[in-house]
């Protein structure tokens, strides 16, 4: 990624003689009269809002993940980037102790505390894969939320996402005992539910009714080019119980982007063969549809898929894991973009 930047030139001042008023003008500034005029207050997106379902919470309609950061992203360039999503009226960050050994959340915290920003920010943490307190047990749940708060610089995290998939030992009754103290002290506002399947949602909404907290928000991989793990009965138990799914592999590990076209290009790591994995006749079919629709709304290709999760009305706000600014500026367009039904359907027929 290049960044550009301009020096800065020294302002110089004038009088105008007629009405005896000193201007200061800046030498750098643009003169052309068809130059943008500069824009005062709060971001346009700053005023889009949507309910997360029943948390009480409002957030833009897409999560800043940060899985990059304090892996592929320094706290500098988080820091950047983070600026620019809240510069475009975002409002919601989601990330994982166990991003970075917890690296993650140190460059979030710090970004909070240096901005003053904390209370402007619905702040999302995945809880149960930290190396020193794994699992959903009572004790590492408490110290794992205790740790996260502590890298965080926070006393609350708005939304606690817990990783079923992290821990196949402790009870459901157990773990939502635990959560249940967490939110009482003030510690936690909401609960999440990662790795749950269908029953245990059911089940944790019968034990809600028993006076547990209710897992009110679930993030669940889905996309375009991956709609199985979500379209069954997980998806009926969390539209029956008004739950507010944020779905992670909004682009599938950055295959929708449509940066990625050649399997010789990706390398072999990890990303690499994630991303080579949807490198087939249907990704590649499924691209050319989101090419399309991007080119007719003049939007990007990547925007177009976040346009579709946020088309199925089950959807309050996809995450979105980048690292780089401008991946900010190209995806928050899909918030703005709403696609016809027509559009909608070319998507459907491509991706089958």
């Amino acid at each position: 990624m290049g960044f550009f930047g301009v020096g800065a030139t020294p302002a110089s001042t004038r009088v105008d003689g007629e009405a005896n008023v000193t201007v200061t003008t800046d030498a750098s500034a643009p003169e052309h009269p068809s130059s943008p005029i500069p824009v005062q207050g709060k971001p346009v997106g700053a005023g889009l809002r949507v309910p997360l379902g029943e948390t009480g919470l409002k957030i833009f309609p897409l999560f800043l993940g940060g899985a990059e950061f304090g892996w592929h992203v320094d706290l500098a360039k988080a820091h950047r980037i983070l600026d620019a999503y809240v510069e475009r009226g975002g409002n919601a960050v989601k990330t994982s102790d166990g991003y970075a050994a917890g690296r993650s959340e140190h460059i979030i915290g710090e970004w909070m505390a240096r901005r003053a920003i904390r209370d402007e920010i619905v702040l999302g943490v995945r809880i149960g894969r930290h190396p020193d307190h794994p699992g959903l047990g009572s004790v590492n749940l408490i110290r794992s939320v205790e740790a996260s708060l502590g890298r965080l610089k926070t006393d609350h995290l708005d939304v606690l996402y817990l990783d079923a998939g992290a821990d196949s030992q402790s009870s459901l009754e157990d773990t939502l005992a635990t959560a249940e103290w967490l939110v009482e002290s003030g510690k936690v506002r909401s609960l999440g539910s990662i790795g749950h399947s269908a029953a245990q949602l059911v089940e944790a909404r019968i034990l809600a009714s028993a006076g547990y907290p209710r897992l009110t928000v679930l993030e669940v991989p889905y996309n375009v080019l991956r709609q199985n793990e979500f379209d069954s009965d997980l998806r009926l138990v969390a539209g029956a119980q008004g739950i507010a799914v944020t779905p992670s592999q909004a682009l599938e590990h950055g295959y929708l982007s449509g940066v990625h076209r050649s399997r010789a290009k990706v390398g072999s790591s990890v990303r690499g063969s994630q991303i080579a994995a949807a490198m087939n006749r249907r990704g590649a079919r499924t691209l050319r549809a989101l090419d399309r629709i991007g080119a007719e709304l003049s939007i990007p290709t990547g925007a177009v898929a976040i346009a579709w999760l946020l088309a199925q009305r089950i959807v309050v706000a996809p995450i979105v894991n980048v690292y780089a600014v401008e991946h900010v500026d190209e995806l928050v367009q899909g918030v703005g973009a709403k696609l016809s039904r027509a559009q909608l359907a070319e998507i459907a027929k491509a991706a089958q």
